[in-house]
């Protein structure tokens, strides 16, 4: 029924593991909006008819009578109240409180900048190298901080998001120049990057596949080619991948570079 739903509604195919629980408010408060829509067209057509000028050609001050738009208000109120108390608080609170543990999940930082994610994995040791903003340069893009030994293993790349399939992916969203935000629809993920913060969001992919990375928030003239690509890898393809990418940098010297 989902599915249905989502193709009908052009919704992106989900491929993350909350993404049932999206999906299932977004329609229960699209056939909300039906329902309220059907009556409250007909009775508006019906007002239109029943109340025009040439029958009643002074208007009647006193208003609507009797209890009937009462109830159906304090109807539509129990409706917004079970799709917000009951759908839409419990999963914001979860997917904001409820983090995963990181000893169990995949770690990387993300950088937004006009007008491309920069993005730096964790080396074998899966210690995330310490940045800092004042550090930046043309040739340290991240402003890692090269005195940091648990940096000296890790990676970088632009545009490129690897991560495995079926575990938890913590990413920590940051911003070099404006805000952007972070967008994947098929994860049912979208989270702001802000400048001076260190913003995480996490989802767990349950599809392999490349998908989009969007910015979803208007950041300057470039802001309709800020795409990336997120590759959601089988956990022996990922392994290959970052052991292809830490030879590449051994190759280079040390340095991380970008792909």
């Amino acid at each position: 029924m989902l599915s249905m739903i989502n193709e009908l509604l052009g919704m992106q195919p989900a491929a993350a593991e909350h993404a049932a629980k999206v999906d299932l408010m977004l329609e229960l408060l699209h056939w909300f909006v039906v329902v309220l829509f059907i009556p409250w067209s007909a009775f508006f057509i019906y007002a239109l008819v029943r109340f025009r000028k040439s029958r009643h050609p002074r208007a009647d001050h006193v208003g609507v009578r009797g209890h009937g738009y009462k109830i159906s208000e304090v109807a539509v109120c129990i409706v917004e109240a079970i799709l917000l108390l009951g759908f839409a608080i419990p999963l914001w609170a979860q997917r904001v409180n409820q983090f995963p543990s990181e000893k169990e999940s995949t770690i990387v930082r993300v950088i937004g900048e006009q007008f491309a994610w920069n993005v730096h994995y964790p080396g074998p040791d899966g210690v995330l190298g310490k940045a800092d903003g004042k550090l930046v340069t043309k040739d340290n893009p991240l402003g890692l901080d090269k005195s940091d030994p648990r940096g000296e293993d890790d990676i970088i790349a632009i545009n490129q998001l690897h991560v495995p399939v079926d575990r938890n992916v913590i990413v920590y969203l940051g911003s070099k120049d404006v805000i952007h935000s972070f967008k994947v629809l098929q994860m049912r993920a979208c989270q702001d990057a802000i400048p001076g913060q260190s913003v995480p969001a996490w989802f767990k992919p349950i599809k392999t596949g490349d998908y989009e990375i969007v910015c979803a928030q208007l950041c300057g003239l470039g802001h309709y080619r800020m795409r990336g690509v997120l590759t959601v890898d089988t956990e022996e393809d990922y392994q290959k991948w970052m052991a292809e990418q830490a030879k590449a940098k051994a190759a280079a010297g040390g340095d991380s570079g970008y792909e």
